[in-house]
């Protein structure tokens, strides 16, 4: 088994010999753990989807989680629409089994902000689990974000409605650093941006410079 530390721990485009890993961490309860497991889904989406863009898109998309050159799951990231000009991002994370237990969740998360604050005009990122999920909620907090309330049978999972925990952070809640997204062939590892988003340089990781007021 590959080693795998907090530290080592970067997100990038996805690949197409990525498709399989996407399917493992979304086909099979066993790889999703209790919390994501909502029945089979359509095992050719993730195909469909590559094909479409990347999984990269404007109103969302996915990066994988990555240690070196082995795949250890995706973050995701989808657009809230509150009113006509107003919308955050709501995120979530997929790992695989081998990846988890090891602070691999809360880097990821902590990277995926820091990347959507860098490079789109949001000024607030929401992420949500499950009540019983407390692996979760720790590593939500340790990302940065706060508690901000729960959300009462807002989930049907194996046979009832559960309750569900939202977390939220602002922009001027994350320290400016660097964004630790790898580039890839082929493809542009950032969102397309909306017309009112600012243009941004390539994603290759750069020194930490003083914070930036974006839109």
């Amino acid at each position: 088994m590959v080693r795998v530390t907090e530290n080592s721990v970067e997100l990038r485009a996805a690949r197409e010999e990525d498709l399989p890993v996407l399917e493992q961490c979304t086909q099979s309860p066993e790889s999703t753990g209790p919390f994501q497991w909502f029945g089979w889904q359509d095992p050719a989406k993730w195909r469909r989807r590559f094909a479409e863009n990347g999984l990269l898109g404007e109103d969302g998309g996915q990066l994988m989680v990555v240690s070196g050159e082995t795949a250890l799951g995706f973050v995701s990231w989808r657009r809230v629409v509150v009113m006509p000009h107003s919308s955050y991002w709501n995120i979530g994370i997929q790992l695989l089994p081998q990846a988890r237990g090891r602070g691999v969740g809360t880097r990821a998360q902590e990277l995926l902000v820091r990347y959507l604050f860098a490079h789109t005009p949001a000024v607030r990122i929401e992420a949500d689990t499950d009540l019983e999920n407390a692996a979760e909620q720790r590593a939500l907090e340790k990302a940065g974000f706060t508690r901000e309330g729960v959300l009462r049978s807002v989930v049907f999972r194996d046979g009832r409605w559960r309750d569900g925990v939202v977390y939220g952070v602002l922009r001027d809640e994350i320290d400016a650093g660097p964004v630790a997204v790898l580039p890839t062939s082929g493809r542009d590892s950032a969102p397309t941006p909306s017309p009112e988003a600012p243009r941004t340089p390539n994603l290759t990781p750069v020194p930490p410079t003083p914070p930036t007021q974006l839109p």
